[in-house]
């Protein structure tokens, strides 16, 4: 406690620092909070989980006053790590109560409009925050102090132009911290456009390397997830982050991850607010052990304990590499990342590798790994595939592969396809929209229909023959409601 003393904090948040048994600042507190409390700008070097809310923390919490309006702004470039944020400040200011409310995107604006009215410090994503910028419901005419977190991520995310609104509208005499995972060259740019002559501040890696181990697995295309699974179920690992490039792979890496009998959870930007709520209560209370995820779960989130990072698909450069191997090895604990290498990740992990920092060993293929086989829901008349929203195609029609859910090798006999609200065409056994014989494509089947719009669309005149008979003068195919 002494330590903590020795930095300036005042009483009220030293005695939550107590209650929460921490012994000792740790590097970025210790290097950056005795300049954020004196009031200087600053820039400093730091990883999601090294401590850093405290750092700038602790300046809101000793400065800003209850009714005095929305003294203090942070942006942050996830609803995850606003929620996050939100929820540390109010912890560290228990003893110096203040009015601190998120603000993002996902959710109804107009209990935000009314929790404004009151806030003393907003934490928010940079486009609701604009957004109310816009409709005029947030005052930032008494901002003392602008917080910009994890701003390599939201440059990334492509938040750019919604940051330089907002800070354009801050009042300029003003406190402004800055703290990224990385110093990149626009993040040297924003400094030198926003701050007033800061210090610059840095701190290592929270990961320790030395109890990071990392290995790749090079595979061939058809036992990428068989390898996962194999993986999965003979590893001595606790908690275990599966990541993903895409919302889809993260969907059907989770969904075929619970078929063959390993409890996964998923969670994507594509999930409602609330789902991605519950998904990191359950994992956070040990429901699940994997968490599979796309990179909106890479940055921010406090995720203890967790032992064992799979890149099911390989990131696109060395910083998501970094970011998402840094879930783990913390704090002194053991950890290892493993990656996963078929054919279409080599372009990827090259520019990975290409960071002479970051060594990855190569593992040879375990020995007598299980096939999965990955199945689909089977309907009369054809197999419909989970998460295409019931397409169905005709016959025995099957599909081959298993890359990530990719359509392949589909194929099958008569009896057509069905999608809902669409037309039904008949005698096709490639599932593509054909009319029969010739197969004219989909803007041949527009001429010729009437009917209302929202509700059934009749096709007249010319129609579409079942049975590959080609066009007739039939009464047509109804367009139902989606």
């Amino acid at each position: 406690m002494e330590s903590f003393r020795k930095l300036g904090l005042i009483q009220e948040i030293l005695k939550v620092i107590e209650e929460k048994k921490f012994e000792n600042p740790t590097e970025i507190q210790e290097k950056s909070i005795p300049f954020v409390i004196s009031g200087r700008d600053v820039v400093a070097g730091a990883s999601t989980g090294s401590g850093k809310t405290l750092a700038f923390g602790a300046r809101i919490i000793m400065h800003c006053e209850k009714g005095k309006g929305i003294q203090s702004l942070i942006l942050t470039p996830t609803r995850e790590l606003c929620e996050q944020v939100c929820k540390s400040l109010n912890e560290f200011s228990r003893y110096k109560p203040l009015e601190i409310i998120p603000v993002y995107g996902g959710v109804s604006i107009n209990p935000q409009i009314i929790k404004l009215r009151t806030a003393d410090v907003v934490v928010g994503t940079p486009g609701r925050i604009l957004d109310h910028m816009q409709r005029g419901t947030i005052k930032l005419g008494e901002l003392k102090i602008l917080v910009l977190d994890e701003a390599d991520r939201m440059l990334d995310m492509g938040f750019i132009d919604d940051v330089n609104k907002i800070i354009s509208q801050c009042p300029k005499e003003r406190q402004t911290l800055l703290f990224s995972a990385t110093i990149s060259a626009d993040i040297s740019h924003i400094a030198r456009k926003y701050l007033k002559n800061p210090v610059e501040i840095s701190a290592e890696a929270y990961v320790d390397p030395t109890k990071l181990k990392q290995i790749y697995y090079d595979v061939p295309d058809n036992i990428k997830f068989s390898l996962l699974v194999h993986l999965l179920k003979n590893e001595k690992a606790g908690l275990t982050m599966v990541f993903c490039n895409t919302q889809r792979n993260t969907d059907f890496v989770a969904r075929h991850l619970n078929s063959a009998g390993i409890h996964a959870l998923g969670i994507h930007g594509g999930f409602s607010q609330d789902r991605r709520n519950k998904t990191m209560q359950n994992f956070h209370c040990g429901k699940f052990c994997v968490l599979v995820c796309t990179d909106v779960a890479a940055r921010g989130l406090d995720i203890k304990g967790v032992s064992h990072i799979y890149n099911y698909d390989i990131p696109k450069d060395d910083k998501d590499y970094i970011h998402r191997v840094g879930r783990t090895a913390r704090a002194g604990k053991e950890g290892k990342a493993v990656n996963i290498v078929a054919s279409r990740d080599y372009e990827n992990f090259q520019r990975v590798l290409n960071n002479r920092d970051i060594k990855i060993e190569n593992q040879p293929l375990p020995e007598n790994i299980e096939k999965v086989i990955i199945t689909f829901n089977k309907r009369p008349g054809g197999f419909r595939r989970e998460g295409f929203r019931g397409r169905r195609f005709g016959g025995e029609g099957s599909f081959g592969g298993e890359r990530g859910g990719e359509r392949k090798g589909f194929g099958g006999g008569g009896g057509g396809f069905r999608r809902p609200g669409m037309r039904r065409f008949e005698g096709s056994g490639r599932g593509r929209r054909f009319d029969g014989e010739r197969g004219r494509e989909e803007r041949e089947e527009r001429r010729g229909y009437r009917g209302s719009s929202h509700g059934e669309r009749r096709y007249g005149g010319r129609s579409f023959g079942r049975r590959g008979e080609g066009r007739t003068g039939g009464r047509g195919f109804r367009r139902r409601r989606f």
